[in-house]
């Protein structure tokens, strides 16, 4: 059966369009008869002779032994458990869940239908929810930061705000991902959140109206002392275009570097980040993937770049992921920029994201690592920036940028050739935040 499979890159977002077969998968929801049910059975140990063939039948014959317990406990279920119907959607979603989760790979998972709708859309730049990015690797949902100009910012959430409950629901023991899809929801909707912030005694409660969000994937401005800014969100299908018409219009006012902000990027395409890179590395190899096989896939940049002269500075973060990481890496290795902020997430493995069947979401499973040029592997190890510099929820709260600025400051003293500025960690900690967007 041929399916669109994606290549991720991104953390909850990303995704090459190729060919390829969901070949040998074992997919629960292609075993079932029309009738929508198998047949229970009394013995449960021992099946009737009709259930055991139908299921027999249905099992790929060199599936058939190694499966004979799933059958087992699928009628078990049907039979004994004690509130009836079976909602027998339910456990065949179970089912693709636990099995991807035995793989023991966070990046690798399944993909219920409507975070996998939500997902795929977020790369057209399309939202509708409270437009924030959120972490869902703690036991809440953190705010990582809320999006310009969006509900989320407008009711006043900031960074670090740990969500303990949605609509009066607590939260505590609620998976932080499902808790995100409780947040999602159409334009015009209100969700209130109850969050807990640090330095506040008591828990904060904010009703908020979800909104339809359009965001620019790249665009920009020019700084003081003519140096453009360049602020890049993610890496979707709208994203090298936008980011040629940003560079089109900047580079016409001539300016003398370039500040390019991938904090809280979370990644995005594969082919956008090699797009994205070959505007600012004129030739050479991008990134390499590198399979479990030994062999691997060059992508080098494709030339023709508007900016692969100027000199560049790269602001990145402990939300800076995946393609976010691929493009700073590369330039970092070229000696193309300077990287400007804190460590980054460290996401160096490459997904595809298998829709399947019947609308039934998809299978996202790791395929391949991925290394700079000079083959770093990233991978839970991120990339150290050349100056280190951290923003606190106090920087934030009060309208500072610190890693900006030192971006600025390294920018000036390479054009001036001066010796690039060093800063250290302030001593206010700063929660480690990863992001997924949350529409």
């Amino acid at each position: 059966m041929t399916k669109t499979t994606k290549t991720i890159l991104g953390l909850f977002v990303a995704g090459i369009l190729l060919a390829g077969a969901f070949s040998g998968g074992f997919v629960v929801g292609h075993l079932l008869p029309s009738s929508g049910q198998l047949p229970v059975i009394s013995d449960f140990f021992h099946p009737s002779q009709n259930v055991q063939s139908e299921q027999q039948s249905a099992t790929p014959s060199d599936l058939q032994t190694l499966f004979t317990p799933f059958w087992e406990a699928w009628n078990i279920v049907h039979e004994q458990y004690v509130d009836q119907p079976i909602d027998d959607q339910a456990l065949m979603q179970g089912a693709i869940r636990g099995m991807m989760d035995a793989l023991g790979d966070k990046q690798t998972f399944y993909m219920e239908p409507q975070l996998y709708e939500s997902e795929t859309s977020s790369l057209q730049g399309q939202y509708e929810g409270i437009g924030a990015y959120v972490d869902t690797d703690g036991d809440y949902l953190t705010i990582v930061s809320p999006i310009a100009g969006s509900p989320a910012e407008k009711a006043g959430l900031r960074p670090g705000d740990k969500v303990i409950a949605i609509d009066g629901a607590d939260m505590t023991g609620v998976a932080p991902e499902q808790a995100r899809l409780k947040v999602l929801g159409p334009q015009g909707t209100t969700v209130t959140l109850t969050v807990t912030r640090e330095g506040e005694p008591e828990p904060l409660k904010f009703v908020i109206t979800r909104a339809h969000i359009t965001i620019r994937s790249a665009e920009g401005k020019m700084l003081k002392n003519d140096i453009a800014y360049v602020d890049i969100n993610t890496f979707g299908e709208r994203t090298t275009h936008e980011l040629r018409d940003t560079l089109d219009t900047l580079l016409q006012q001539n300016p003398k570097g370039i500040i390019i902000d991938l904090r809280n990027n979370p990644g995005g395409y594969l082919t956008t980040a090699v797009e994205v890179g070959s505007e600012f590395i004129d030739h050479g190899v991008i990134l390499y993937e590198q399979y479990g096989n030994g062999s691997r896939d060059t992508h080098n940049a494709l030339g023709n770049g508007r900016a692969t002269n100027i000199p560049i500075v790269v602001l990145i973060n402990e939300g800076s992921a995946s393609a976010s990481e691929i493009l700073a890496g590369a330039l970092q290795d070229y000696g193309r920029a300077k990287l400007v902020g804190v460590k980054s997430y460290g996401k160096g493995s490459v997904q595809n994201w298998v829709p399947l069947s019947n609308n039934e979401g998809a299978a996202r499973v790791t395929i391949a690592k991925w290394l700079t040029p000079k083959e770093r592997t990233i991978d839970h190890i991120g990339l150290t920036p050349d100056v280190i510099v951290e923003m606190t929820p106090q920087d934030f709260a009060a309208g500072r940028d610190p890693q900006l600025d030192a971006a600025m400051e390294t920018m000036l003293a390479m054009l001036n050739g001066n010796p690039i500025p060093t800063s250290q960690p302030t001593s206010i900690p700063v929660p480690t935040l990863t992001p997924v967007p949350q529409h």
